[in-house]
């Protein structure tokens, strides 16, 4: 589902993706786990062809990520760490509005609307203001509605950030249910290192932009001599806090070409 060979993205002098490899299988729940400035949110731009690699390539569901971006962007679904809800409409509003846009056809939108609604608990607020959900449900809705398009790929960027654990346990349920049930393959990254050990059928690590790892949590411990997953990132990825060696401004510069993509 997807393929990524050599990839490489580099801003000005700095390099952010260095050379990466890796694949995903169809139906797998992949976790996409390294520190802060790895290359995690660059290679997940170039995976969902917001920017465009400096060399290397990648396909997502067969499609060339530059070549075919169109088709790249009907394979797949992606929900954001920020909410991207319009609040100021209903549950159902919103749903249909991401419907509109894909062009998902008219004659079984309101059905496929319907079952997701029901899929995710929220069939009885679906006539309700979103500003007036919790966070847990916002996040259900972002989910199904990424959802709506039958997409075959699903990004799922820190879903669970800032949710309290019954509600983190319960998106992470009905991720493992829809992508048994909708045949989707799921490609996420977190922080919590408990979440990926349950979720994931399989663990990618990057840091400085190079993959450092791949294998289940029990082979990443395994060859680290680690009791715990989170032991094991650490042991591959060190133990320093990044970025500390750049002043605020330097840092702010750097970050600002990332999301320019320049």
């Amino acid at each position: 589902m997807i393929e990524v060979s050599g990839l490489v993205k580099t801003f000005g002098s700095f390099t952010a993706v260095d050379h990466v490899s890796f694949s995903v299988p169809e139906g797998q729940i992949r976790a996409f786990l390294g520190p802060n400035g790895a290359g995690k949110t660059t290679t997940i731009k170039i995976l969902t062809t917001v920017l465009a690699p400096s060399a290397g390539s990648a396909r997502v569901a067969g499609h060339d990520v530059i070549r075919e971006r169109a088709a790249v962007r009907r394979a797949f679904g992606i929900v954001f760490q920020d909410p991207s809800l319009d609040e100021e409409l209903t549950a159902y509003e919103n749903m249909e509005l991401h419907g509109v846009l894909y062009g998902v056809p008219r004659a079984g939108r309101r059905e496929r609307i319907a079952a997701l609604l029901g899929f995710v608990g929220l069939s009885g607020r679906a006539d309700d203001y979103v500003k007036e959900f919790s966070g847990g449900m916002k996040r259900r809705l972002e989910i199904a509605r990424a959802l709506l398009h039958r997409p075959r790929l699903l990004f799922l960027d820190e879903p669970t950030l800032g949710l309290d654990p019954q509600t983190r346990n319960r998106i992470w349920e009905f991720v493992k249910e829809l992508a048994a049930r909708e045949k989707v393959t799921v490609f996420f990254t977190t922080h919590a290192m408990e979440e990926a050990e349950r979720v994931a059928g399989e663990i990618t690590v990057i840091d400085h932009g190079r993959i450092v790892a791949e294998g289940t949590a029990a082979l990443l411990k395994e060859q680290t001599a680690s009791a715990t997953l989170e032991e094991a990132f650490i042991a591959l990825t060190g133990r320093d806090i990044r970025a500390e060696d750049a002043e605020p401004a330097d840092r702010m510069r750097m970050m600002r070409r990332i999301w320019r993509g320049r």
